[in-house]
């Protein structure tokens, strides 16, 4: 068994209220490696096609890497999946904190989990044994409370907990998933699984040690890191993410009004500086890394905010700041402390109420429907009321849990204009007919829109760190922002194969280590032979696989497409004569599918999937 690894997973069938546990050999850790890489192997073998997302064939699975618990910094993440409620594809999503490696730790690497229970109950994981737990005492309480009770009842404050809150409980179909009441796995509805299955939480706690084959290679890696990180990472050390709110204002990159307008004027009152300097009481991090790049606030009246849920990063700030038309930063960091205490996805819940506060401004939605709220683009108050409302599912907050898809869909009326999302999920805080190819990343991600696994253009637009980055891939030259041809399209394979990889390892995406030293990392950790050539490839096995498991569920290439909104420019500011050219994105796509190795219609070709070692999914696609 390679080190960083355990070879063993733990399978739970909450029907039957079964613990078993399954050894994996070598081959199979070297080919899926972990995290992403597990759950698109389990998900295309375990779980058949049509089956209900909130039903008990579903399977939930949670996952470490190899790299996760090692001695490096960037290794505190673990990661979820199963198919998406919000979307009814492949659903996946990455946290980070202190959870993954105390399951690391505690002698599994995975833990799949079928069936529902017969009542409420918790998964309590510790140094390689499980039990089902009763946890209908748990069930209806917030974040915080339960994971109180979870550790007195159990006796250590150090067991780490990952958890759903009521909004997971009611099906929030982009619920997330909590763990250390801040850490986030917040995409494509994984909480509203885990609330599908009765399953309130599952607590870990492990005193095993994660072995490495080169410890020394390890912390020369993270002596470089800590020496260079104000020149490398300072941005994250200092502010975390968001500092540059007021330049995304100028330059058109910050989604106003639901990604209509263009001008937010008072786009510093929101952004990281104006959290530091007026509600920040300090910063927090994941385990074993110095740059420690994550927000704690305290506010007290009128909007009283416990900093033991953290602070708002910038797809927050964005999605229930400038998306709804709001500059109140402490009506913004209450509203991110509702979203935690309850489990909901603040990026879907900032989204699909900035689509509400559209349909209302336009007649769509009418005081009735939202109980005499006046739920227009700036209104504070009601957006704080609003997050509380869907993590009740109260009035319009029921309707407006099941995403703005289905809610467009119910209101009718031409509502779907005004629904932005992709495969059903709602669109993150970045605005793709300013990043061209980070809209053919939103198109072609499996799991709907997505920002982490994609590739942000200006990365590779001029000189310094990021293009002799790339130049690592053969990327040579700067690619002008408005271009999308085969040369963005290529970079944006090769970028993405490398947020795939690390989803697989479970290894942060803002480490800025580069691709020899991320080599190194793997084989400092496994003792693998491995190369950069054969890392790459691993993150395009997975993302074939997971393109296979929507293409099997039904998704073609007509579900790889932008919103009409954005072929259009927005009402004013940077962007008002921009917008996405629909002929070229079609363009984009097609090539994007050739170099993937994928026929006109999107779906991998039996020959691709031989060279990637994983001749099986063809038969799955017969």
């Amino acid at each position: 068994m390679p080190h960083g690894c355990n070879g063993r997973i733990l399978r739970v069938d909450l029907s039957k209220e079964k613990i078993l546990t399954e050894t994996l050999d070598d081959i199979f850790y070297r080919r899926y490696v972990g995290g992403e890489g597990f759950i698109a192997y389990f998900l295309l073998k375990e779980v058949k096609p049509g089956i209900d997302p909130l039903g008990p064939s579903n399977k939930l699975i949670f996952a470490s890497g190899p790299v996760t618990g090692a001695p490096i910094p960037g290794n505190g993440r673990s990661s979820v999946g199963a198919k998406s409620p919000l979307t009814g594809g492949f659903g996946e999503a990455e946290s980070g904190g202190f959870w993954g490696v105390e399951l690391k730790r505690s002698g599994f690497d995975a833990i799949i989990i079928e069936g529902k229970a017969k009542r409420p109950v918790y998964l309590w994981v510790h140094d390689r044994e499980a039990e089902i737990r009763e946890a209908s005492h748990l069930w209806g309480k917030d974040t915080g409370e339960a994971q109180r009770i979870i550790r007195e009842e159990l006796g250590d404050d150090l067991i780490r907990v990952a958890q759903i809150g009521p909004g997971g409980e009611r099906l929030v179909r982009y619920a997330c998933i909590i763990n250390d009441l801040k850490d986030v796995a917040g995409r494509t509805g994984m909480g509203a699984v885990m609330g599908s299955k009765n399953l309130k939480a599952v607590a870990v706690r492990g005193r095993g040690r994660v072995n490495v084959v080169d410890s020394e290679k390890l912390k020369e890696l993270t002596n470089w890191l800590i020496q260079n990180m104000n020149d490398v990472i300072g941005w994250a050390h200092n502010y975390g993410t968001g500092a540059s709110i007021a330049a995304y204002a100028m330059i058109g990159n910050l989604p106003t009004r639901n990604f209509r307008d263009g001008n937010f004027s008072n786009a510093e009152a929101i952004d990281a500086e104006a959290v530091k300097n007026t509600v920040r009481i300090g910063m927090d991090g994941c385990y074993a890394c110095p740059v420690r790049c994550k927000k704690v606030v305290r506010i007290g009246d009128p909007w009283s905010v416990d900093p033991v849920y953290g602070g708002p990063e910038y797809e927050t700030l964005a999605a229930l700041g400038s998306n709804c038309g709001i500059d109140n930063l402490n009506a913004i960091c209450k509203a991110n402390e509702i979203c935690n205490r309850y489990s909901l996805d603040t990026i879907s819940t900032g989204a699909t109420i900035a689509f509400a506060m559209e349909c209302y401004e336009n007649g769509l939605l009418t005081n009735e429907d939202t109980d005499g709220l006046k739920l227009n683009f700036g209104n504070a108050e009601a957006m704080v009321q609003m997050v509380e409302m869907i993590g009740q599912r109260r009035g319009l907050g029921d309707l407006l849990a099941e995403g703005v898809k289905r809610a467009a869909e119910k209101i009718g009326k031409n509502a779907e204009k005004f629904a932005i999302h992709i495969k059903g999920q709602e669109i993150p805080m970045h605005e793709p007919r300013l990043k061209r190819a980070l809209g053919l990343g939103y198109v072609i991600s499996p799991t709907g829109a997505d920002h982490q696994h994609n590739l942000h253009d200006m990365g590779i637009t001029g000189g310094g760190r990021d293009l002799n980055r790339f130049a690592a891939l053969g990327i040579l030259e700067p690619i002008p922002l408005e271009d999308l041809g085969p040369r963005k399209v290529k970079a944006l394979i090769y970028h993405v194969d490398w947020c795939v990889l690390n989803n697989c390892l479970l290894l942060c995406n803002f480490i800025p280590w580069d691709y020899l030293q991320e080599t190194e990392i793997v084989r400092s950790v496994t003792g693998w032979n491995t190369t950069a050539w054969e890392l790459m490839k691993i993150g395009e096995r997975v993302t074939t696989m997971a393109r296979a498991f929507n293409v099997r569920e039904g998704f073609t290439k007509e579900d790889d497409w932008l919103p009409e909104r954005f072929f259009h420019p927005t009402s004013s500011g940077a962007l008002s004569e921009t917008s996405v050219d629909p002929k070229k994105l079609e363009e984009a796509r097609g090539t994007y599918y050739e170099m993937m190795g994928w026929d006109e219609n999107g779906v991998p070709k039996k020959a691709k999937l031989e060279e990637l070692g994983i001749g099986w999914v063809a038969e799955l696609l017969r």
